[in-house]
């Protein structure tokens, strides 16, 4: 017997933790499971051809939002080249209306429905050793049949851990759960489904974290929807991470700032730079709209605790909105961009709302007129406030946000060009139309090339400065990359070849660099306006553990 547990991820550098946590569950049938992990960037021809070269009994799809077309085309296809092989799927995609997706896929053995652990082990009992029905197995969804009897959620300390032997997950993302189930019932999330939060004991979390600490693995990504939903919990894990740094592991938290109190804000405000990276979900700033979407946010209490993570200056901070949410139009998402934007996070991400089958928004479609993709992601075309032609302008504005702001590439232009806008929304609506114009978006260019771009789009709007943009294109350019030559836009140095020469041969192992006067506000006084030139040292073998820039040193 050889049962597949097939994951289909986004990236390589991605892991299924689901599949492995399966797998790990059901350990005494180990010698007959076999994970495969694929991506969605290879095609269903060649998956086709590996899984018939591995002749498996079963196949178990993991069923996500970003694999679910990928894997409806393979459910076509396998029984063509694997006639005899039982299908099943599990995972959100396919839980919630399992009954529709088995008549869409009469080919199918059946759907595990919901946390699929101790199911799975069941399935496996059935197969390995005989002796029951289909139907007695809990958990799970038939053809013809329906559902059979419900499952009980687990406690979270039976759970397995998946990473006792951390071989094969080199230079990938380590994805770790201390708690499933949200205490919040956002309207458009599937985490509100689950009524109640279940917690891992720290002692086991502890151990567990160690096993990361000690191999120093890059990052471990906490899946946790809410992390610090648990004041006690979150602060025992910090605390922890904080006592035992290794000084390489970086831990992500998905986190509310609103529920940041004194003492968790004062520890990870003593933590190393890099230890702790906080991704934070405002999604509006409009009162009327958080009230529709159930989510009971103190705006004022979020800015505090971000502005406070920020003087820190050792903390990575992901700020998230999402266009397309009942009773927000575009003039008030604007609102909403800015009022973010303010904060100064180091990543904005603008997301487009996703109409998840089984959230509680997905059955308020109709009364909030919205208009969503068939296809996976499922998401937002139009609402009765954000019309088409308005999203279609917000994702041209988050290309640009992706492409300038979130790049983290031109931080001291953006900072003086903005300034030229009525707000910093405008800047990036601005830069999309020009974008269009140009042709740009038909073939996104270079990274090397949007310099020359955001420098031909600067001087558009500001002529007069053409000079300063210049300077502030190169230091950025120089900030993150020892660039082997000049950039084009770069001003001239002849004259002061001798003079780097002599500063570059004393100082072989930082590349220096020469820059005009500019503006002192656009730099954080690291150039000052001067009526003589100043020599700048990037040592890139020092740089920001938050940004990757060169440290930099003026006048040496």
């Amino acid at each position: 017997m050889k049962v597949l547990l097939v994951a289909v991820n986004a990236k390589y550098i991605h892991s299924n933790p689901a599949v492995y946590s399966l797998k790990e569950y059901a350990a005494e049938f180990d010698t007959a499971i076999e994970i495969v992990e694929y991506t969605v960037n290879q095609t269903a021809e060649a998956i086709l051809a590996d899984l018939y070269g591995r002749d498996p009994q079963v196949i178990a799809f993991s069923c996500y939002i970003w694999n679910w077309r990928l894997i409806g085309e393979l459910l076509e296809e396998v029984p063509k080249i694997l006639p005899d092989t039982a299908l099943w799927l599990g995972g959100p995609e396919v839980s919630y209306d399992a009954p529709l997706v088995l008549e869409r896929f009469p080919q199918l053995t059946g759907i595990m429905v919901g946390e699929g652990e101790a199911t799975f082990a069941q399935l496996m009992r059935y197969y390995c050793r005989g002796g029951m029905k289909l139907t007695d197995v809990s958990g799970i969804c038939l053809p013809g049949l329906g559902l059979t009897k419900a499952r009980e959620l687990l406690p979270m300390d039976t759970l397995p851990f998946l990473y006792g032997d951390l071989q094969g997950f080199q230079n990938r993302i380590i994805y770790y759960e201390s708690g499933r189930g949200c205490p919040f019932r956002c309207s458009y999330c599937l985490s509100s489904v689950e009524k109640r939060v279940r917690l891992r004991s720290l002692v086991l979390v502890k151990r567990e974290l160690l096993v990361f600490l000690e191999h120093k693995v890059p990052q471990v990504k906490f899946v946790d929807r809410t992390f610090n939903c648990c004041h006690e919990h979150a602060m025992e894990i910090w605390r922890f991470l904080h006592e035992h740094d290794n000084g390489v592991t970086n831990f992500h938290f998905e986190i509310s700032a609103d529920l940041l109190s004194g003492e968790e804000l004062g520890l990870l405000g003593a933590m190393r730079p890099g230890l702790v990276q906080l991704e934070i979900g405002v999604q509006s700033t409009n009162p009327e709209t958080l009230r529709e979407i159930h989510r009971s946010t103190d705006m004022g209490r979020l800015r505090a605790a971000v502005a406070q993570l920020r003087k820190g200056k050792n903390i990575h901070i992901h700020l998230d909105l999402i266009a397309g949410l009942p009773y927000e139009d575009y003039d008030r998402f604007v609102i909403s961009f800015n009022e973010v934007y303010a904060m100064e996070p180091d990543q904005l991400q603008l997301g487009f709302l996703k109409v998840l089958k089984g959230s509680y928004l997905y059955e308020k479609v109709k009364e909030y007129g919205i208009s969503y993709r068939c296809q996976p992601p499922y998401e937002v075309l139009y609402s009765k406030w954000l019309p088409y032609q308005d999203v279609r302008r917000l994702k041209q504005v988050e290309e640009m946000v992706e492409l300038y702001y979130n790049s983290g590439q031109f931080r001291y232009t953006l900072r003086v060009l903005e300034k030229a806008f009525i707000h910093p929304f405008r800047m990036y609506e601005e830069m999309a139309v020009y974008y269009e114009k140009q042709g740009y978006c038909v073939n996104s260019p270079a990274r090397s090339r949007r310099y020359e771009i955001l420098l031909a789009f600067a001087v558009s709007r500001q002529p007069a400065y053409e000079k300063l943009y210049r300077e502030l294109l190169t230091f950025d350019l120089y900030l993150r990359e020892k660039c082997k030559s000049r950039p084009s836009f770069a001003a001239d140095r002849t004259q002061y070849r001798e003079e780097l020469r002599r500063r570059e041969e004393n100082k072989r192992d930082h590349v220096e660099c020469f820059f005009y006067p500019v503006w002192e506000a656009c730099t954080e006084r690291l150039l000052q306006r001067r009526e003589q030139p100043v020599f700048v040292r990037f040592c890139y073998d020092r740089r920001d553990p938050l940004n990757h820039n060169a440290q930099v040193i003026v006048g040496i």
